[in-house]
């Protein structure tokens, strides 16, 4: 592994080139240094790269050593913490890089790279990461889930939307317009499938009356485990793990 020496420190670090990197990046977790470089990176590109960042990395290393030291103190959301996530606990790991911008992705879990400015108020920059993230990705399921049934099917809303609200799942009003509670994000997949699909039935059927449940055995006809899913775990399905006072 190559390294990077600052005076009398020497740290070791990853580097990774990759062809769908725009520009050169540095990533810092706790006992971990990764270099990300463009593929057409020569070794001296990279070497003044890391001279111009030799200061900042020295620091931030400095700091998540810090940090390690005193894990007491370390707020909820560090990497090694958990985050509900369709029906799982997941991982999440939280990278100080040298970016302007916060971003936040998805790999088997979940990672939030902070840029300087943001690490003051890590707790909420990174709950507010995650609460943005999630419902971005509640909103694009949904919209996937009623483009396939509405194509299938002709259950086609005159809206359909994510939203949160203290009652209930999901409704579909008297003009067609759907709503779609965000929190489903925590339960499984099949679950929030179950939900959207659902709703999308009453735009035939308004009632729960028999003809309904069998319409909806009939695009779904295994429809009854998710929703046994759902009555049984329903009370676990909130976002206040996401607030932070």
């Amino acid at each position: 592994m190559p390294t990077l020496q600052i005076g009398r420190k020497e740290i070791p670090y990853e580097l990774r080139r990759s062809a769908a990197a725009t520009e050169r990046r540095i990533t810092v977790t706790p006992g971990h240094v990764e270099v990300l470089a463009l593929t057409s990176d020569k070794d001296d590109d990279i070497a003044g790269f890391l001279t111009r960042k030799r200061q900042w990395v020295f620091n931030t290393v400095r700091e998540m050593e810090r940090i390690t030291a005193s894990r007491h103190a370390v707020p909820r959301f560090m990497t090694g913490s958990k985050i509900p996530y369709r029906g799982r606990k997941m991982p999440l790991t939280v990278r100080r890089t040298d970016a302007d911008l916060i971003t936040t992705t998805y790999r088997n879990g979940f990672i939030v790279d902070l840029p300087h400015w943001a690490w003051n108020e890590l707790d909420r920059v990174v709950a507010t990461e995650l609460k943005l993230w999630m419902r971005r990705r509640v909103r694009r399921d949904v919209k996937e889930v009623a483009t396939t049934y509405g194509t299938r099917f002709g259950l086609v809303p005159r809206s359909i939307r994510v939203a949160e609200f203290p009652n209930g799942w999901g409704s579909c009003g008297p003009e067609g317009n759907i709503l779609v509670n965000w929190h489903l994000i925590f339960a499984p997949k099949q679950v929030l499938d179950y939900v959207v699909i659902h709703e999308l039935a009453h735009l035939r059927h308004r009632s729960h009356r028999e003809e309904f449940w069998t319409f909806l055995r009939s695009i779904s006809p295994d429809f009854e485990r998710p929703k046994a899913w759902l009555e049984a775990n329903q009370g676990t399905l909130t976002s206040d793990f996401l607030i932070v006072v």
